[in-house]
């Protein structure tokens, strides 16, 4: 079994509101394993930022326990806090200095050789540009020059909440393309995101909250193979669809089109055929990471604004390289 690099159970946050208590996690169970990517998704509000803000020490949770490297945090967070990378804020670097001098300015503070500022800058393909001031950066650029401040001390878990926020097809391409390659190199990357086709293609698990629950997770396969519908072609679809309900099979009609969802394809020819309805066809319709999040998730959105502006006393501070 793989080391798990996050892990927590029951964990619960409650904030204040002028009408009682509201919660913003509710036992919630995630279990991130080492290396490669994992996808962190859930509606706005649906404690996706809470939850992290919590595992980072920036708010206290109401009940529940939290591991990192099988370290109890908060209790041990100090200990583990150096193997640990984080961009949960948007970046903040000095404007009139080039990409190359704030990472030297970050360097010396944490007291890493200059030689790491090089590493890190091939890393997120900065290199060309390290001596552009920041000020002249594009989005994606600097957001590739904040994930290489949290890499300057080599973490060996680098947590991100919505990295393409704002950015263009192009940024995200580019910060798809540093993802994907420190997860290759072993690091283990929890990306917080809601743009699904750009998690499919990045991530190898991903967990799917809603109103701070968990609703699925495991491999990325795994859960579009979940999601996945048989396309049966029949003369009457409503007929048809009457007689695999009877078999338990559930069947739809969208768009004129009978859909069945299951894992055994052929139950459908068994039920039909044994009514004297035979196939015209039998296609299986792959579901994508966003039809499976989207059926999950359904009405499980909360208020924008009354997570986003609510007023939690146990924030301490803002997160950083």
């Amino acid at each position: 079994m793989s080391e798990l690099v996050i892990e927590t159970a029951g964990l619960r946050k409650e904030f204040r509101t002028r009408h009682g208590v509201g919660v913003a996690v509710e036992d919630l169970h995630l279990a991130v394993p080492a290396g490669g990517v994992h996808g962190f998704l859930g509606p706005n509000g649906s404690g996706k930022t809470t939850t992290i803000r919590m595992l980072l020490g920036l708010a206290r949770p109401t009940r529940g326990t939290m591991r990192l490297f099988g370290r109890e945090v908060p209790r041990d967070l100090s200990d583990v806090l150096p193997r640990i990378g984080a961009v949960v804020e948007a970046p903040k670097f000095a404007p009139n200095f080039t990409g190359r001098q704030n990472l030297r300015l970050l360097a010396g503070t944490i007291g890493m050789p200059e030689s790491r500022v090089d590493e890190v800058l091939e890393t997120v393909s900065l290199s060309g540009r390290d001596d552009d001031r920041f000020r002249a950066y594009s989005l994606g650029m600097k957001q590739r020059l904040a994930i290489a401040a949290t890499l300057l001390k080599d973490p060996d878990l680098l947590i991100l909440d919505e990295p393409t926020n704002g950015l263009d097809p192009s940024g995200i391409r580019e910060i798809r393309e540093t993802i994907r390659g420190l997860g290759a190199r072993g690091v283990t990357v929890l990306l917080s995101s809601h743009i699904l086709a750009e998690v499919q293609q990045v991530c190898d698990s991903a967990t799917i909250i809603g109103r701070g629950r968990m609703l699925a997770s495991g491999k990325v396969d795994e859960l579009i193979g979940a999601g996945a519908a048989w396309r049966v072609g029949v003369p009457d679809p409503a007929a048809a669809a009457r007689v695999l309900a009877q078999h338990d099979l559930a069947a739809r009609i969208t768009d004129g089109r009978l859909l069945v969802d299951t894992d055994a394809p052929e139950a459908i020819t068994r039920a039909l055929a044994g009514e004297g309805i035979f196939l015209s066809e039998l296609v299986a319709e792959r579901a994508d990471l966003e039809s499976v999040f989207l059926q999950l998730t359904e009405g499980t959105s909360l208020d924008d604004s009354a997570t986003s502006n609510r007023q939690d006393p146990t924030t301490r501070g803002e997160a950083g390289a």
